[in-house]
């Protein structure tokens, strides 16, 4: 029989705990925190609508495989809205969703506290442990506009 920990996890006999219920949010982290659907999302965030083309030349470092490969997978976890349009040339245009909105909040307060904390990683005298070839993320250009629930 297994018992439930302070956190909520169950773990069993030989007292390993579940990996399943270890972390509630671990699936959410996996998906939201992917090497690049965040500044995919906050691109779409920032400049709304866009063809594959815009997404890319905002983003800048990504290359067209893998952005076509995260924006299917972002479809497909309901993040993102792809809009095919019959036309010839055929367009095709991405949107965030109204799921990949609801992360805003989320978002607001990790550059919050990313703001008063960063000075643990990157200071003087402190060994930076900071990815220096992150993608773009507009949160370092102007925080005081991240995310936000009224979109603004």
């Amino acid at each position: 029989m297994g018992s439930t920990g302070a956190m909520g996890s169950t773990t069993t006999r030989g007292g390993q705990v579940d990996s399943e219920l270890a972390c509630p949010v671990s699936p959410v982290v996996d998906i939201v925190f992917s090497r690049w659907t965040t500044p995919i999302l906050w691109t779409l965030h920032e400049f709304g609508r866009q063809r594959f083309v815009e997404l890319q030349r905002n983003i800048r470092t990504i290359t067209p495989k893998v952005l076509t490969q995260r924006l299917r997978q972002m479809e497909r976890d309901g993040l993102v809205v792809r809009t095919y349009y019959p036309e010839v040339p055929p367009r095709v245009e991405y949107e965030i969703s109204e799921l990949g909105r609801s992360l805003a909040p989320i978002f607001a307060h990790l550059a919050e506290w990313s703001g008063r904390t960063s000075r643990r990683w990157s200071g003087p005298g402190g060994s930076s442990t900071r990815r220096t070839n992150r993608p773009l993320c507009r949160a370092d250009l102007r925080r005081d506009r991240l995310l936000t629930p009224d979109g603004g």
